[in-house]
């Protein structure tokens, strides 16, 4: 019986086999940004989040008018020709002041939840990294901020610094930073003594290089999504301070439409009902975006 014969190159030898490409696999946040992208809820708070910092950005634009101006009679309701979405009690214009406090409540909100997360991850990604004293210290530390009434802390460094957007923030983002610490420490923990970790070390590398350049970019995805949930609630922080009458006095808000107008909520609604929809619909907005980024950094969620 004949051997079947080989097929051979131009030279005698065989010919080699088709190399076939193999795809290469998607980063991770390539994998994430698609996740996110099948969210539903999650793409729909990204765009009314979108919508509403558009609204609030290009609004006080096209309307360069002065908010606390008056432009109708007090209590005007909607949809008068002077005021469509009528006025408060001083006859100002909700419309206006809705496009205006929009600037001072996201800017606040933004820039106090971006100061808790600082603070938070420094000191847990201190107290996770070194343990022993130092996280003793930061621990109680962190305790201690955790069982302080933060609204009444809040309301007595506003109250001592005079109300200003600086100090409305600065008071929010001191209060706001123990949950992000706490997990900051937990993720340190559990990352520190891994293979890569003790690498670096091996290699000489300093604490501060392993700290923030190797730890810390393996605990971004939980402490993203507890960013984005900072950012509402600083929000509702904002709005309860200038609510209690301790905002900034000079810059329109959404918590000082509400709280200037709350004695008229039965004969007015649209006074307090507007801005407080506003907020409402800002705060909802980000809670999806935050449950969105958790389903989607998170390989355990991501599985399912």
């Amino acid at each position: 019986m004949s051997a079947l014969p080989i097929s051979k190159g131009s030279k005698g030898a065989p010919a080699a086999a088709p190399v076939v490409p193999v795809p290469a696999a998607p980063s991770p946040l390539a994998e994430a940004a698609r996740m996110f992208a099948r969210n539903p809820a999650a793409v729909a708070g990204l765009v009314l989040l979108l919508a509403i910092v558009l609204v609030a950005v290009i609004g006080p634009l096209v309307y360069a008018v002065d908010p606390f101006e008056i432009r109708a009679a007090p209590l005007t309701p909607p949809f008068a020709e002077d005021a469509w979405l009528g006025t408060d009690y001083l006859g100002r214009d909700v419309a206006i002041s809705l496009l205006y406090g929009g600037r001072a409540t996201l800017l606040v909100g933004a820039v106090a939840a971006l100061l808790s997360v600082a603070i938070g991850i420094t000191i847990g990604a201190f107290s996770g990294y070194y343990g022993g004293r130092v996280d003793a210290v930061l621990s109680r530390v962190t305790e201690f901020f955790q069982v302080l009434p933060a609204l009444l802390f809040a309301m007595v460094v506003v109250t001592l610094f005079s109300p200003s957007l600086l100090t409305v923030t600065l008071s929010i983002g001191l209060v706001s930073w123990p949950g992000t610490a706490r997990l900051a420490r937990a993720e340190f923990m559990k990352v520190r003594d891994m293979e890569f970790v003790r690498a670096e070390r091996s290699i000489g590398a300093r604490d501060a290089r392993i700290i923030w350049k190797v730890i810390l970019p393996n605990c971004v995805a939980p402490l993203v999504v507890s960013a984005t949930l900072a950012i509402g609630s600083a929000i509702l922080f904002e709005a309860g301070l200038s609510f209690l009458g301790l905002g900034d006095p000079n810059l329109m808000s959404w918590g000082m439409m509400i709280g200037s107008s709350r004695q008229y909520v039965l004969s007015s609604w649209w006074a307090v009902a507007i801005p407080g929809a506003a907020i409402f619909l800002t705060v909802l907005a980000v809670s999806l975006i935050g449950d969105g980024l958790n389903d989607a950094l998170n390989p355990k969620l991501r599985e399912r």
